[in-house]
């Protein structure tokens, strides 16, 4: 079984006014695989003052290549149901291009299939998405395209560089992020992305995969419980499926069940 890449940050979370406890694409992405079971590696950046939120990631049992970095993505989180609204505490360094050819270079030795998960747009500049696909398969969290480096009530817009996109493989994105920078879910729209492979999460009711120029509908079913890390779960399971083989509407099947198996405490 091919192993597989998470990069990106971690972040100090505070869900519906509780203590800050750890969150971020790199947290989340690595819990669905573990449930897995899946060979991978975790390459993220943390100050070394928030140490205890490493150490929770460094526990999950997956091998993780670090570096020190001067700030963190910081965010207050609401729920309504499937609606989500954000505060930005604070934003994370940028990761370099030089960054990316050299220890993220090494970290990401003989791996092919690499999830980028940012938390803003400033997180990987498209330098640095282009040293980092080369060779490899790359998929990117939508988050990086549309939140605004601002903090504050989260800011979404479309102001994003289009050559980013120039080195993505696989692009998943909530469907307010496909709103934003597509103007639609509908296959014309996606398509234009001119991304190979398009992933839209629909929260409950599942996820649209747009694959060799078709749209198609994977259904999913409601659970009741907390949503954060759904996105980042379905990332995960969805880029360790492809890597192992299965076509892109069975990978999102697969990444719906551990999403799912996930949020309700099963997995």
């Amino acid at each position: 079984m091919r192993p597989v890449a998470i990069v990106g940050h971690l972040a100090r979370d505070r869900i519906a006014g509780g203590p800050p406890r750890v969150g971020g694409g790199a947290w989340h992405c690595t819990r669905a695989l573990r449930a897995l079971e899946r060979e991978a590696v975790v390459v993220t950046k943390i100050p070394p003052a928030e140490r205890p939120l490493l150490d929770a990631l460094v526990r999950l049992g997956i091998p993780v290549c670090w570096k020190p970095s001067e700030s963190m993505p910081g965010f207050g989180i609401e729920y309504d149901g499937d609606v989500r609204t954000m505060v930005v505490d604070s934003l994370g360094d940028a990761w370099t291009p030089e960054e990316a050819r050299g220890w993220v270079r090494e970290a990401l030795r003989g791996i092919e299939w690499v999830h980028v998960a940012p938390l803003g747009r400033t997180d990987f500049p498209a330098e640095t998405l282009e040293v980092l696909a080369r060779g490899r398969r790359l998929s990117l969290d939508a988050q990086g395209l549309v939140r605004a480096p601002v903090t504050g009530p989260l800011a979404v817009d479309a102001d994003y560089d289009p050559a980013i996109l120039d080195h993505v493989s696989i692009l998943k994105l909530s469907e307010e992020e496909a709103l934003t920078v597509a103007g639609g879910i509908d296959e014309r729209s996606l398509r234009a992305l001119g991304v190979p492979e398009v992933v839209v999460t629909l929260g409950s009711r599942g996820s649209i995969v747009l694959a060799d120029g078709l749209a198609e509908h994977v259904s999913a079913w409601p659970i009741e419980a907390d949503p954060t890390g759904a996105g980042d779960f379905f990332a995960a399971a969805y880029l360790a499926a492809r890597a192992g083989g299965a076509a892109p509407i069975a990978a999102a099947r697969r990444a719906t069940a551990v999403a799912g198996d996930l949020l309700a405490g099963r997995a």
